[in-house]
């Protein structure tokens, strides 16, 4: 092994001159970057942050009208897609970074969006979380106490998805999310709401958002727990819900309708109430009935028949079903509204009592002429 110190004096002159080549080199490149190199560091940086910068667009009007549909529960992961595959946005970074830059945690609401193509991540952001402005509204409005045939036809007329689709999707409630103890029949569970519709809603979509309304409403005001509680299922207490829905218009008498229902199917009282008996005839606009309707034998006529029809006579709302599963104390039998124009009713412990009340009510109904 040899060492610089037994090298030839010639050869120990050339290796040094070459390592003073080096070194001198060194110093000249670090005199241009540090010195005198400052315009091409600039362009040399500006390189490098071109290179690691993230893809976005630059154009804040974007190009052209697009839809992005937000489905309900997505991620801002996988809206971030959504946006690229729509070519709002230009890739899943910039809009990670636009998230990253917002003030919060933006909240996008489901629904569908008017957005543009080719947009900055940041302003299509700022589009998602500014729904009263963007989000496209098809709203519809289902009104309590509607039988399923009516809401049917509201529906087909609001959405413009033709009857018939909604009563294909009606054939199989297996599909519609239904509780499991509502017995497959969907009258009663499509619930009266408002509603927001996406560009792309289906019947069966449509009526899934009601029936889904129904669960969430059920859980609120906890209908099986209280269904127990009554000693009743809770397929029961919609029944007395609709009932209710029926026949009383004023929220605080709700309750003690509730009672009444109650108090006369324990004693094995049969409930004689009109509105049972528009349902089985399929009639609506009257307050009362014939001696001769009166005497239909469809299974839902509460004069004839003794305890609770078969189902549902109509959507209850939530006041209805809160009612029902939470009845006021009392032990009347009967009730009458003596104002059907102002619901004023009445309610009694005894026949007596309630045969003055229907008095009162026929004297309206001969002051107000075409209105019973």
């Amino acid at each position: 092994m040899t060492s610089l110190l037994d090298q030839e004096p010639e050869k120990r002159s050339a290796s040094a001159a070459r390592r003073g080549k080096g070194c001198l080199a060194v110093l000249v490149a670090l005199a241009i970057l540090v010195g005198g190199g400052y315009l091409g560091w600039h362009k040399l940086s500006g390189v490098v942050e071109n290179a690691l910068s993230t893809p976005d667009y630059t154009t804040k009007q974007g190009v052209a009208n697009v839809t992005v549909t937000v489905p309900e529960g997505a991620s801002l992961t996988s809206i971030g897609q959504e946006l690229v595959e729509a070519d709002v946005v230009k890739s899943t970074k910039a809009f990670s970074k636009a998230i990253q830059k917002y003030d919060g945690q933006p909240t996008v609401q489901a629904g569908s969006y008017k957005m543009r193509t080719q947009l900055p991540a940041t302003v299509a952001l700022t589009r998602l979380t500014t729904p009263q402005k963007y989000r496209i509204r098809n709203q519809i409005q289902i009104l309590e106490g509607l039988r399923l045939s009516e809401q049917v036809a509201v529906l087909a007329k609001e959405t413009k998805i033709p009857a018939k689709q909604y009563q294909a999707a009606l054939k199989k409630p297996g599909d519609l999310g239904l509780p499991t103890w509502a017995k497959n029949r969907p009258e009663g569970f499509l619930f009266p709401d408002s509603y927001e519709l996406t560009d792309n809603a289906t019947a069966t979509s449509v009526l899934q958002q009601m029936t889904e309304r129904f669960n969430q409403v059920s859980a609120e005001i906890d209908l099986p727990g209280r269904a127990s509680a009554l000693h009743l299922t809770p397929y029961q207490v919609v029944i007395v819900a609709s009932l209710i829905e029926a026949e009383v218009n004023r929220p605080a008498d709700r309750p003690k309708a509730a009672r009444v229902i109650y108090n006369r199917l324990a004693k094995g009282m049969p409930l004689q109430l009109d509105s049972t008996v528009h349902y089985a005839i399929g009639r609506r606009g009257k307050v009362t009935t014939t001696a001769q309707e009166r005497a239909s034998k469809s299974p839902y006529n509460t004069y004839v028949h003794k305890g609770l029809p078969p189902g549902p006579i109509g959507a209850p709302g939530k006041a209805a079903l809160e009612a029902a599963a939470n009845p006021a104390a009392g032990s009347w039998l009967y009730w009458v509204a003596i104002n059907p124009q102002t619901g004023e009713t009445v309610f009694t412990n005894t026949k007596a009592e309630h045969d003055a009340a229907v008095l009162r009510f026929q004297q309206w109904c001969q002051a107000h002429k075409g209105k019973c």
